[in-house]
């Protein structure tokens, strides 16, 4: 959603004077004919950054430049950025009340805040600008990105996702499309804090984990997927073997018994290429206790549920559907883009007998996200349907005065499917109590606002 004019889109935008805009320009063209670059590289960030703001206050004297030493330094901080750094997205990407950066052009930035787009006042001085610091982002990680090479996926040093479409498919120039990696661990209870779900289902979540049961987080674009998959990893024994696949590795496990994979796109001859799919079936050899893979989209589903069927409990993985049950329908759906002639209902089965939770996530209107149902497998049908039930769900019942949506999580059932797995592990009868205790606040509830 992108926020009107006169409600604050571009209150971040501001003018500058037309001496400042020509200073910089000079200065930087000034700072490239005079700065031995081979040497400037060999020096710290710091120790770079003094040199550049020496060279600035001396360039504004000789100028006899009427500007500030705020301005200054602004300047030279820009001139670092541009060497070493990411340019304009620089103090963008240290903002960490913004969770989404996106480039359209040299001269239109936008980020997200609280849920919201908003312009910010970034700019590159040009499309060539534009350009460089794209294929920056690229370089950085071993990938290319050109004429002939127009789309790239990348990722920042940070875990931050890059997606970078370039001339001739992108129009009006580069576009850079950054969704930001926390630099803070988030956690399921800090998920909770923030009403995202209760404290009930983070436990929940917890004993399912410990229960070594499958989970598919599910939701549509900018959701918080992969937020909640980190969360959700956490949850693993650190006594475990975790190996991970992702098309850009943004998964910041704690545990201390990782492999991470990466895949990688062909090379300009079209050779080389590793999908996700070779990075799963490789990861079967390495004797995994569990498996997260990023996102599942395409043929490696079939291959992801056989790891999931095959001893490999509690592993993890996400994928795109905007409700639990249209979860179930991509994965049905993905399995017969792999190739195998498979009858519905022996897919259906092979669904019922990997996955056991769905945990869908959802971006409401108010730019808020929430874990809106948590559903359980329990089998198949006697239609051939793939069989479940809501373990909780959330219901919302209108906005308050801030235009905040708010609501209740209605607890679906109080006897869990995986309770005899519970069992095994000692913690069913806490289960049990958790199950129904929001059960009955759920009736309270009901009770108190309907009559």
């Amino acid at each position: 959603m992108v926020a009107e004019a006169d409600s604050g889109q571009h209150k971040d935008v501001t003018e500058e004077s037309p001496l400042l805009t020509v200073f910089r320009k000079e200065a930087h063209e000034t700072m490239l004919n005079r700065i031995n670059l081979a040497s400037a590289f060999k020096l710290s960030p710091q120790e770079l950054r003094v040199e550049i703001e020496n060279f600035v206050f001396d360039f504004a004297q000789e100028r006899r430049a009427q500007i500030t030493k705020r301005e200054q330094i602004a300047i030279a901080r820009e001139l670092v950025d541009d060497m070493i750094g990411l340019g304009p997205l620089e103090p963008l990407l240290e903002d960490e009340g913004i969770s989404d950066i996106v480039v359209n052009g040299p001269s239109q930035v936008y980020v997200e805040k609280k849920g919201l787009m908003q312009l910010a006042a970034a700019r590159f001085r040009d499309d060539s600008h534009l350009l460089q610091i794209a294929q920056r982002i690229a370089h950085r990680v071993g990938r290319r990105v050109d004429t002939s090479s127009p789309l790239c996926d990348a990722r920042l040093p940070d875990g931050s996702r890059v997606n970078i479409v370039v001339p001739p498919i992108a129009l009006d120039g580069a576009s850079i499309s950054i969704r930001k990696f926390s630099k803070k661990a988030i956690t399921l209870h800090g998920l909770a804090v923030h009403g995202s779900l209760t404290e009930e289902m983070v436990r929940v979540l917890q004993i399912a984990s410990t229960c070594g049961l499958n989970i598919i987080v599910s939701g549509g674009t900018g959701s918080g997927k992969t937020t909640l998959l980190n969360a959700l990893s956490q949850l693993i024994d650190p006594r475990e073997r975790i190996v991970t696949c992702e098309d850009a590795a943004e998964l910041k496990l704690q545990q201390p018994h990782v492999v991470r994979l990466e895949s990688r796109p062909p090379n300009i001859e079209g050779k080389g290429e590793i999908t996700i799919r070779d990075l799963v079936k490789n990861a079967l050899r390495m004797r995994p206790d569990r498996i997260v893979i990023g996102e599942v989209r395409g043929v490696e589903c079939i291959d992801m549920l056989q790891a999931m069927n095959t001893g490999h409990d509690g592993s993890m993985s996400t994928v795109h559907a905007n409700k639990a049950r249209e979860a179930f329908i991509r994965l049905e759906n993905m399995v017969a883009m792999s190739g195998f002639d498979l009858p519905s209902e022996i897919v259906r089965a092979q669904i019922a007998g990997a996955v056991n939770l769905i945990v869908q996530t959802e971006r409401l209107h108010d730019g808020t996200r929430k874990i809106t149902e948590i559903v359980e497998v329990t089998g198949i049908t006697e239609r051939g349907d793939i069989g479940y039930q809501h373990l909780f769900k959330f219901v919302p019942l209108g906005e308050d005065a801030d235009h905040k949506v708010f609501g209740k999580f209605d607890a679906g059932t109080d006897r869990p499917a995986f309770l005899e797995k519970a069992i095994i592990y000692g913690l069913d009868k806490e289960l049990l109590d958790i199950m129904r205790k929001a059960k009955g606040t759920v009736e309270r509830e009901e009770n108190d606002y309907y009559f």
